[in-house]
């Protein structure tokens, strides 16, 4: 369940003042690029401070339907999954196995939030906190998910995931036909990053999805669906013999109008040469 500032506030109140607090929200409001709603950030501000342990929860003690924060070791990290969604796209998902001194689950990743055992270097032995988290009974027994407002945090990596393979920079065009929900995480340094997937048509009529970091997440905000966009230094990586798309600082994203036939370029006849100046490089 969402806390509204004034609740998460009562939390840190003998460390800031009220307007400490509003106007620290309001700062990284604007630094956020407004991606992040107040009460969200307000949320953060509180787990930086500290003070986020009121749902501190062991794993045998989680039951279904419930928001907890679970300090865990990562006990097994099997191979992605791919699917079919309903929109033709391809979705992702990765159960993790999660265990601490009281028992075993399931922590479930979706899309866009996998890529945070890449960037995490999250592997066997690795200690993580689910942050406000919410399970569900599932086939196979509870499992934990992130959610909308769930957060993951790394807190003391102890191994290092072998980097992926085949990573190639190129550019890629078309029309940005979905985008979803921004996620915000925690770095390593303790500052939040943004992370998205965007799925693109392309020229040859398929679909490509892409994951967007940081700045890359702030820029897709002013492009509408149906633009036609170039993503400019996209990195791909091939992972567990899966090929991934990524746009991170390195890269840029441009609008551009979408390509037509409507006025094909003709050859220069003697006439136009005669009367026009000549073409100059672009």
């Amino acid at each position: 369940m969402q806390r509204t500032q004034d609740e998460l506030y009562a939390l840190v109140k003998d460390l800031k003042t009220k307007t400490q607090f509003t106007k620290e929200i309001t700062r990284r409001y604007k630094t956020y690029g407004e991606l992040l709603d107040k009460d969200t950030i307000a949320f953060l501000l509180v787990d930086e401070l500290g003070r986020n342990t009121f749902s501190l929860t062991s794993i045998a003690c989680l039951k279904a339907d419930m928001d907890a924060t679970v300090v865990a070791t990562v006990q097994a990290v099997p191979e992605v999954k791919t699917f079919r969604k309903k929109n033709g796209t391809v979705g992702k998902v990765l159960n993790l196995e999660i265990g601490d001194t009281s028992g075993r689950c399931r922590l479930v990743l979706w899309n866009e939030d996998i890529e945070l055992v890449k960037s995490k270097n999250m592997t066997v032995g690795t200690h993580i906190r689910i942050i406000n988290g919410y399970t569900k009974a599932a086939y196979s027994g509870l499992e934990l998910n992130l959610g909308k407002w769930g957060m993951l945090d790394v807190e003391h990596p102890e191994t290092h995931a072998p980097p992926a393979q085949d990573s190639v920079s190129s550019s890629l065009s078309g029309i940005l036909q979905s985008r979803e929900a921004t996620k915000a995480f925690f770095k390593d340094n303790g500052d939040f990053g943004f992370v998205t997937t965007i799925t693109i048509q392309t020229p040859e009529g398929g679909t490509q999805p892409v994951t967007l970091w940081d700045a890359s997440v702030k820029a897709i905000q002013d492009i509408k669906i149906g633009e036609a966009i170039v993503l400019h230094h996209v990195e791909k990586k091939t992972m567990n013999g899966t090929d991934q798309w990524h746009l991170n600082g390195a890269g840029s994203i441009e609008k551009t109008a979408p390509h037509t036939n409507k006025d094909p370029v003709q050859p220069p006849s003697e006439k136009a040469h005669a009367t026009r100046p000549s073409a100059t490089s672009r």
